[in-house]
């Protein structure tokens, strides 16, 4: 049986058009450096839009890869695996009142369709890259942290520190899964959603707790797929 918790903790997040706008207004349209701390919705956003109004923009995601958690650990991959199974489920259950007529059942191989959720989204995550390029925004890969209020540490991913100051700074660190009280995750049996969107095989059973849209998504898929799920949820007006 897998366990699977679909619960997230926020850190920061931030609207990117809004603050690019409100820094450049700040700084009277000079040309000074403008930093900003994660990648994903918020941060490239922002990034992207300060570099477009004329602000030298340098934008910190550690990750390795662009677009957030919505992109690389949450709608994207999810999405991809939704249509995948919503497919099959379509071939086993609906193809014959269609007049589509197979001389064997589909089967799935599991491998190939994560291969497939891999590509999705490395396809997505190199267009923000695209952008940062078109856009002349650099982009470090890097764990930032303050030294103080204009100064970041980066802790590059290749190895090395590198320091840079900027005169505006978006924190846009994003969320992470919420622990679970006494039980850490190993995702291998007990996941979060990070690790529901990896597993090597198809479980026999699933309990989910949580349904909100993470639960919910990924039990879908893997209903579809042939695993008995169940759901465990507090209220019935969080579903």
């Amino acid at each position: 049986v897998f366990f699977f918790f679909s619960s997230r903790r926020r850190h920061t997040r931030c609207s990117g058009v809004s603050w690019a706008r409100r820094c450049v207004q700040e700084t009277g349209y000079q040309r000074r450096v403008h930093g900003v701390i994660g990648g994903g919705p918020g941060g490239y956003v922002a990034s992207i839009k300060a570099a477009q109004l004329g602000l030298k923009t340098a934008c910190i995601e550690k990750r390795g890869a662009l677009g957030g958690t919505c992109l690389n650990v949450g709608c994207i991959p999810s999405k991809a695996l939704l249509n995948i199974s919503h497919k099959y489920e379509d071939s086993i259950k609906h193809f014959k009142d269609l007049g589509i007529e197979m001389d064997t059942p589909p089967k799935i191989n599991f491998d190939q369709m994560m291969k497939k959720k891999g590509e999705v989204v490395s396809g997505l995550t190199k267009g923000i890259e695209g952008l940062f390029a078109k856009n002349k925004v650099e982009y470090i890969k890097a764990h930032g942290s303050f030294l103080d209020k204009n100064t970041i540490k980066c802790d590059q991913n290749e190895g090395g520190e590198r320091i840079i100051t900027a005169t505006n700074i978006i924190i846009a660190t994003g969320s992470e899964p919420a622990p679970f009280p006494g039980i850490p995750y190993d995702e291998e049996i007990f996941v979060s959603s990070t690790g529901g969107l990896a597993l090597k095989k198809i479980p026999k059973k699933m309990i989910v707790i949580g349904a909100g849209y993470i639960g919910l998504e990924l039990g879908s898929v893997f209903a579809r797929l042939g695993t008995d799920v169940t759901v465990v949820e507090l209220s019935l007006i969080h579903i």
